[in-house]
């Protein structure tokens, strides 16, 4: 049983999103490039409004945020339960105005994210799972349903991989010749796993550079879906505030469980 009201927190994610939408409206061309740029004053207005509303509903929970100072990041370490946070997830997204970005807040006891909100303002979509409880989705003006990941595929062909359409890593099309005829589904920002957590794609094999702040809360509705988030190289279970030199994630992929036809060198 979780120690604060979950209802506040999806709402507060919310509030960040509407702050971010007033934004995201505006004319970008108006700007200069420079540190008042949109994306800065969208990612700095979430990042208040959930550092200052998440100490107000859990006063006990230190929060670690992208925007945080390196004060904080030093301090994480001794942290066995903080939350996670990315004001705004997807920046080319945000840009370009397709609507692929999200809010994120995540709660990591013991490096496990063990609940997870991930939503996304411009689609009006929202995602949320907890441990032992389920994850879930609520479409704009719609009822939440419970969300689940899907069997893996019983043969090599007609696999659905998240994956970029244009920019492929050469990691990534050696991994994808495991996966012949794959459908590749494109998606930005934390959506990517949600993906994964509600069926409509297979697999997410993340063979690019992402921070702890990037996944946390969307691997947490992976975890309540039933679904894991691996690392390449060994197949164990990815790990937040584990490492003590670096943020950064280890190449990871997420799925319902390994399969024969692309982790057989695990």
């Amino acid at each position: 049983m979780m120690q604060f009201d979950i209802e506040k927190v999806l709402e507060l994610s919310k509030q960040a999103g509407y702050a971010v939408m007033e934004i995201y409206k505006k004319d970008f061309a108006v700007y200069d490039k420079s540190d008042n740029s949109p994306l800065t004053e969208a990612d700095m207005a979430a990042h208040h409004l959930l550092v200052d509303g998440l100490k107000a509903i859990a006063p006990s929970i230190p929060v670690l945020s992208e925007e945080s100072g390196e004060e904080v990041k030093t301090e994480r370490l001794k942290w066995s339960e903080y939350w996670l946070i990315d004001p705004l997830d997807g920046t080319k997204e945000f840009i370009k105005k397709n609507g692929e970005f999200t809010i994120n807040v995540a709660l990591i006891k013991d490096g496990v994210p063990v609940f997870g909100v991930v939503y996304a303002p411009a689609l009006n979509t929202l995602y949320w799972g907890e441990q032992g409880k389920g994850a879930f989705k609520q479409n704009d003006g719609e009822g939440a349903v419970e969300i689940k990941v899907g069997d893996n595929p019983t043969v090599a062909t007609g696999w659905k991989v998240v994956g970029s359409r244009s920019h492929q890593s050469d990691d990534f099309k050696a991994f994808m010749e495991m996966l012949p005829e794959a459908d590749i589904v494109a998606m930005g920002s934390s959506l990517k796993l949600c993906l994964v957590a509600e069926g409509a794609a297979d697999l997410y094999p993340r063979l690019g550079p992402t921070s702890e702040w990037d996944t946390a809360a969307a691997h947490a509705v992976v975890l309540a879906a039933g679904g894991q988030v691996l690392e390449v190289e060994t197949l164990k279970p990815l790990t937040y505030n584990q490492r003590p030199d670096t943020l950064l994630n280890p190449y990871f992929i997420v799925c319902k469980e390994p399969s024969d036809f692309w982790a057989k060198k695990g």
